[in-house]
């Protein structure tokens, strides 16, 4: 296996390692955000909201290390592309790291100052704050445009599947914008504009970590 075709492999499971830390960090944050004052109230466990916090700490780590393992490939012919990735990459986290103080300060409150509801319901009001901008429009801008472009160009995966990404991340930045100005709320269309973008993330994760990057990539290292 050459180098090359490693750094793939590393780059597809972290990226599948992004799927595997949100998702269930959503989850159990649940009784958090869905009810802070009850939370503070006494309605939930400490432990599962540090578990989803060390989830999203984890998938800070796999978010930016899927951009730094692909620099050194993509900056062979594509530059400004691919330090636009690691810099969509990094403000994304700043956004999810953010989230994650939000929270804990809600459990925090819970030790310290358990009657302040109105408090615990602005922190998570931040929290969805800090979800819309990062995971709702930066993601569309890096993961969808960015790297599909990057993708599209280099043909490191089939350029066919380069378009989900190209065509889900406008749809889900127009989904997270209609959020943003009140059009509809998150549960409505935004989720249904969000599945491209969604397929795409996982046919990049899966097919670089089982069959690497396409050999015949012109930014490729010579194949033995």
């Amino acid at each position: 296996m050459t180098d090359d075709q490693r750094t793939a492999r590393i780059f597809g499971v972290l990226f599948i390692i992004t799927f595997l830390t949100s998702i269930p960090a959503v989850l159990l944050f649940g009784p958090v955000l869905e009810d802070p004052a009850g939370y503070l109230a006494g309605g939930g466990s400490d432990t599962q909201i540090y578990l989803a916090a060390f989830l999203e700490f984890l998938l800070i780590i796999s978010n930016v290390g899927t951009a730094v393992v692909l620099y050194p490939i993509a900056m062979r012919r594509y530059q400004t592309l691919a330090i636009s990735f690691v810099a969509a990459r990094i403000m994304e986290s700043v956004f999810i790291a953010s989230g994650i103080m939000f929270v804990l300060a809600v459990v925090a409150l819970r030790h310290e100052a358990p009657e302040a509801a109105d408090v615990a319901v602005s922190l998570v009001a931040l929290k969805d704050l800090s979800f819309l901008f990062g995971p709702g429009l930066i993601v569309p801008i890096g993961n969808g445009l960015i790297l599909g472009y990057l993708m599209y160009r280099s043909g490191l995966v089939p350029r066919r599947m380069a378009w989900f990404g190209l065509i889900g991340g406008p749809l889900l930045l127009i989904g997270q914008l209609g959020v943003l100005f009140d059009v509809w709320d998150a549960g409505s269309a935004a989720r249904v504009l969000v599945v491209p973008e969604a397929i795409w993330e996982l046919f990049v994760g899966f097919y670089c970590a089982l069959r690497g990057f396409r050999r015949d990539s012109p930014i490729l290292s010579s194949e033995p």
